[in-house]
């Protein structure tokens, strides 16, 4: 890995596979950290961008991006909660309810969780009665869930924590990380942490976007630096194997757009669970192997972007008033490859109190509280949460009864 700085280091070789057969497929641009809002008074200061490149590896077939920001940056003070959304909330609830039940968890029985947030997740396994442990890099975030009376360290996962964990706290019958292993440049080491921390009989449970529903849905703003892998199946099994893990059994939930929930257990010899094996050759089928489907996929991103500003402008020219619902980090990655600003999007609204009264990186929107909208239906809202489209349009029901009408930027821009 090269080292231009302390803020950023670029890889030169794959994560899952150590090799160099890297292919740059879309670049986003030069843009600000997704989750980086700013305040009134940072608006005039200068602001860090870094380079958005997405490559694809012909050997194994991992998705990834190269330009890795120093984790300190990103995750150490941090804006985004799983405990303001209902969809997660209640998500949350049905994955601890599936988890205590699939293995069997009592009272002696502990659950980590990697990167354990507002401790919202965990809240749910303790009213099962199980031990819990939180690990949240962030400080506001991890005061948060401490606040909520989750037991939680603070501090990034590695080797020597699992240690630690397992002196003061005893082995875990469950490892839990959703959203957190496409965070984690070094991801070997971090998989090998898990299976190191679990009992021989337990599981390690991660959730993650799949690569699939992005490229089928061309979800391209869920690429933002914070997310510097994209997974299959495929390369999974790559980075399982040599961490020490096998994948007993992969399901697809719908949350974030379309995820994989993975069910991992140390090695026994039994290999990769058979229903995992066949998705790996689904993938092959349809492509994931060729580096020209990833090339379409780039073009189709161009074009969203033409299609947005040609709609957006639109609007602007009729003298219709638009605002956004979210300020979420897709979003950003959205406004930024755009050039969305204040003249086509004046405000958005969003409900963590982390972001309102800030404003939005690099297209240094205004955050307001949800309520604005309700206030001051404007005639279209662009929907930059999309994938809680649904419990959005539920809450804005008075606003489309006095005739604001909705807009879904992806796949392709449309207006309902």
């Amino acid at each position: 890995m090269n080292e231009p700085g302390a803020q950023l280091a670029v890889r030169d070789t794959c994560r899952a596979c150590g090799g160099r057969n890297l292919h740059l497929f879309l670049n986003l641009g030069e843009v600000p950290l997704a989750n980086a809002f700013l305040t009134s008074e940072q608006l005039h200061e200068p602001e860090p961008r870094f380079p958005l490149q997405v490559y694809f590896c012909q050997d194994c077939w991992l998705v990834q991006l190269m330009h890795v920001v120093s984790p300190e940056i990103l995750f150490s003070n941090y804006l985004y909660r799983t405990g303001t959304n209902a969809t997660i909330i209640r998500h949350n609830n049905a994955l601890a309810q599936s988890v205590v039940r699939e293995l069997e968890l009592g009272a002696k029985d502990l659950v980590v969780e990697i990167a354990s947030n507002d401790g919202s997740l965990l809240g749910a396994f303790r009213e099962s009665g199980v031990r819990t442990l939180g690990v949240e890099p962030a400080t506001n975030i991890a005061a948060l869930a401490r606040e909520a009376g989750i037991d939680t360290i603070n501090e990034f996962f590695d080797a020597p924590l699992a240690a630690r964990i397992i002196k003061e706290h005893g082995a875990a019958s469950a490892v839990l990380a959703n959203n957190v292993l496409a965070h984690v440049d070094a991801t070997t080491d971090f998989l090998a942490a898990c299976a190191a921390l679990l009992k021989p009989s337990g599981r390690v449970i991660i959730e993650a976007p799949y690569l699939a529903e992005m490229l089928e849905r061309f979800e391209y703003d869920t690429i933002y630096h914070e997310h510097l892998c994209y997974f299959a199946v495929r390369p999974l099994l790559r980075l399982f194997e040599r961490a020490g893990l096998e994948l007993e059994r992969v399901d697809r939930v719908e949350i974030h757009g379309g995820s994989l929930r993975l069910w991992g257990r140390p090695t026994t010899g039994a290999g990769h669970g058979a229903q995992v094996q066949e998705m790996a050759e689904q993938e092959k089928q349809a492509g994931f192997g060729e580096l020209g489907t990833y090339r379409v996929f780039a073009e189709h991103v161009a074009r969203n972007r033409e299609q947005l500003l040609e709609m957006l402008g639109g609007f602007h020219a009729a003298g219709k008033t638009v605002a956004g619902y979210g300020a979420p980090a897709k979003g950003n990655t959205l406004l930024c490859y755009c050039g969305v600003d204040t003249s086509l999007l004046p405000w958005t609204v969003d409900r963590s109190p982390l972001k309102i009264g800030m404003f939005t990186p690099g297209s240094h929107i205004p955050v307001y509280p949800a309520e604005r909208l309700l206030a001051e239906p404007p005639d279209y809202v662009v929907i930059l949460a999309w994938n809680f489209a649904k419990e959005i349009m539920d809450y804005l029901q008075p606003c489309r009864e006095r005739g604001t009408r909705f807009v879904l930027p992806i796949p392709e821009p449309r207006v309902i």
